[in-house]
Formats: C-alpha cells, sequence, structure tokens
C-alpha cells in the first residue's frame, strides 16, 4: 500500500521518470542490493532522462519538419558537395548561438530539404526552438493574416523561434505583398535569431527573382538573408533517383 501511496504522489508532482524508475527498481533483484544513495541517484537521473526526452519530443512537434532527418544518417558517399570537417563544424550549432543564416543551393532532389530538417532536428535536440515552412505557403498564410488580422501574432512567433526553415525559396513567384512581408519576417529575425534558405536557385540569382517591381525591397532581404550566411551550395543527382537505383526499384 506504501509504495502505490508513493507511485501516486510522484505522478501528482509530475515526476514521472522517477516513479517509472522506481517500479524498475522494485521489479529488478539486482537492483535491491545497491546502496540507497545509488538507488536515489539512478531514480534522478531517471527522471532527468524523461524530462529531456519530453522536451524534445514537445519541440520536434512544434518545429513540424517535413522529414524525420538525423545527422546522423547524412550520407557522404555520393558527391553532393558536403565536406566532411566542415558538417562536423556547423553540427555543433555554433552558428545558430551566432545568429547565422543558412544557406543550401541545388538542383532539385540533391537533399536539400533533408539537410535543412537534419539541422533542424539537431537543434531541436540541444534545446533550441525550430519552425519549419515552405515558403510559398507561408506566405499565403500571412496573406490571410492580413485579412483577419493575425499578422503580427503570426510575425511574432515567426520572429522568436531559434531557427526558422524556409523551404523552396524561389519556387513561386513573388508579388508586391510577398516581398514586403518577406522582408517583415527576415527583418525581425536579423541580428539574434538564426534562419535556413533553401532554394534550387543560386545566391547570384536571387536579386533578379525578388528586384523585378522594386530593388530596394530585394536588396533589404539579400541584405539580412546573405550576410555572413554560411552557404552550402550542393551539387549531384536526384537523391530519390539514387535510392531507386540502390534499392533496384529505377
Amino acid at each position: 500500500m506504501l509504495i502505490q501511496q508513493t507511485l501516486t504522489k510522484l505522478h501528482s508532482l509530475k515526476l514521472s521518470g522517477m516513479a517509472q524508475g522506481f517500479e524498475e527498481q522494485l521489479s529488478n533483484a539486482a537492483a535491491h542490493s545497491l546502496a540507497f544513495e545509488d538507488r536515489f541517484a539512478m531514480l534522478v537521473d531517471h527522471e532527468a532522462t524523461h524530462r529531456e526526452n519530453q522536451r524534445l519530443r514537445r519541440l520536434l512537434k512544434t518545429a513540424k519538419l517535413k522529414v524525420a532527418a538525423c545527422v546522423e544518417d547524412i550520407d557522404y558517399r555520393h558527391n553532393r558537395g558536403l565536406d566532411k570537417s566542415m558538417m562536423a563544424s556547423l553540427l555543433t550549432c555554433q552558428w545558430i548561438e551566432r545568429g547565422l543564416n543558412m544557406i543550401l543551393t541545388g538542383p532539385t532532389g540533391c537533399g536539400k530539404t533533408w539537410l535543412a530538417c537534419a539541422f533542424g532536428n539537431q537543434a531541436c535536440r540541444i534545446g533550441k526552438t525550430v519552425l519549419f515552412h515552405r515558403l510559398p505557403l507561408l506566405l499565403e498564410d500571412l496573406q490571410i493574416g492580413h485579412a483577419d488580422g493575425s499578422f503580427h501574432r503570426r510575425l511574432a512567433l515567426l520572429a522568436k523561434a531559434d531557427l526558422l526553415v524556409l523551404d523552396d525559396f524561389g519556387l513561386a513567384a513573388l508579388n508586391a505583398q510577398g516581398r514586403t512581408d518577406l522582408l517583415e519576417v527576415v527583418d525581425a529575425r536579423s541580428g539574434g535569431r538564426s534562419t535556413i534558405i533553401t532554394s534550387q536557385l543560386p545566391v547570384d540569382k536571387w536579386h533578379d527573382y525578388l528586384g523585378s517591381a522594386n530593388p530596394t525591397v530585394a536588396d533589404a532581404i539579400l541584405d539580412r538573408l546573405t550576410s555572413g550566411a554560411v552557404r552550402l551550395p550542393m551539387r549531384g543527382e536526384s537523391m530519390r533517383k539514387v535510392r531507386a537505383r540502390e534499392t533496384g526499384t529505377a
């Protein structure tokens, strides 16, 4: 009876990890021979691990990454322009701590979105808040925000995330409102928050994409996105075709 009361109190105190560890100790005969201090330390470790896992699940759920990618699965076998030593440095996420942006460019299928999601996953692991958006859909949502009065709330959420992933930059044509909204987003994040941009367009084509109607806005967007940014120009054939050949489904 006392054991059940203890478990109930642990759950009521939101110490679910410790409660689970206590139940495991009760069913493990080997644990009974350990000193009290050792068993208690194990319970504390169990609770800490449980909370860390819960936090990671919450961060990943909020991030809504397009694919479940992780850095351990980065494929270096194919020549995509990924330097292992540079990648090892980037995977520490110090560039996020410094508020730098990352630009991933390359042909369709080369793995830009996958790699962006892997960096997003890594950022979540170290406790950073992450948001993933396809840029064309995000700009549509912001357009709706102007109509229903939620624009500033949406902008504040985008500005607050430690890492924002903007996928498919340059894929859809921009109207005047879209350019202005994109400037608002990148301006709200400049100087402290990191953004990953994926694009099939090389960076030297971005001004043409942004600036046909308003070169001043284009200059402002480019300055905020590219200044000091980490650039990863990727190359190679579609990884979907490569995977299909490797699995014999091509």
